[in-house]
């Protein structure tokens, strides 16, 4: 873990009309205190994310939004470009599994959309990771290695601060909600994998842009598995899914990090 704080991101995908999402704001904030080495970020559906914008206690949390268009303006239909979510939003997910797997979304639009955050001020959350196939294959590093290299290709050395990398191995999502029944890497397949994500930043932008860029887990974490997930090597926080639609488990992965965090404090 780098000295930056633990991040974690609640990824809500196409679930929760405004109403609903306004309720579990709610919820959450009831629940969670404020902590100050632990920065929490909502990623409701686009619809949501104007009103809770006013209704977020932005003491403890930011708003991120799940996907934006590259291209700032134009005749581009149904699209919602970065530069539209500048004033509502602190972080954009970029490169999600959804958006590869099931949208067809190919290395250099996830690029383009990376170059597009950082032009709007936006910081990317990157998330890469390898399919069951490509693992079987032995093909996991290289994966990687693509990912990586091709989305932060078009940034410039000062931009790479900004950017956050989740890998997210597809093997071990859940299908929806049941985010209780899928398969977790044990923490030497997510530290071989965060070394791997370190390296090929430090290839591009040096071993300081690598050693300082914050990297989450992401792969259906809950109340019980967080903290340790969160303790394995290099690991700064997680990418939650489907438990973060629940106030309670979301609320209980706030907790385990929180107590984590204790933990090491006295550890010092």
């Amino acid at each position: 873990m780098n000295q930056n704080r633990l991040l974690i991101v609640g990824n809500w995908k196409m679930n929760l009309n405004v109403q609903q999402a306004s309720i579990l704001v709610h919820r959450l904030h009831e629940r969670i205190r404020i902590r100050r080495d632990i920065e929490l970020v909502l990623a409701p559906s686009m619809l949501a994310l104007q009103p809770l914008s006013l209704q977020i206690d932005r003491r403890k949390f930011r708003l991120c939004a799940q996907n934006a268009y590259f291209v700032d303006e134009g005749a581009y239909t149904g699209e919602v470009s970065f530069s539209m979510l500048q004033d509502l939003v602190h972080y954009v997910i970029v490169g999600h599994s959804d958006r590869r797997h099931k949208f067809n979304e190919p290395l250099e639009m996830i690029r383009d959309k990376v170059a597009a955050a950082i032009r709007n001020d936006i910081s990317p959350i990157l998330c890469v990771g390898e399919t069951a196939e490509e693992r079987k294959d032995g093909e996991t590093k290289q994966v990687i290695h693509d990912q990586v290299t091709t989305a932060l290709s078009n940034l410039a050395s000062r931009d790479v601060s900004k950017v956050v990398i989740a890998y997210e191995p597809v093997w071990a999502l859940s299908n929806g909600t049941d985010y209780s029944h899928h398969e977790i890497p044990t923490p030497d397949i997510i530290a071989e994998a965060i070394r791997a994500i370190r390296h090929n930043v430090s290839e591009l932008y040096g071993p300081t842009a690598a050693k300082e860029m914050r990297i989450l887990y992401g792969g259906s974490a809950s109340a019980s598995t967080a903290r340790g997930l969160m303790e394995s090597e290099g690991v700064d926080g997680l990418l939650v899914g489907g438990a973060s639609l629940n106030y309670q488990e979301f609320s209980g992965i706030v907790d385990a990090a929180y107590r984590m965090q204790t933990a090491i404090s006295g550890e010092i």
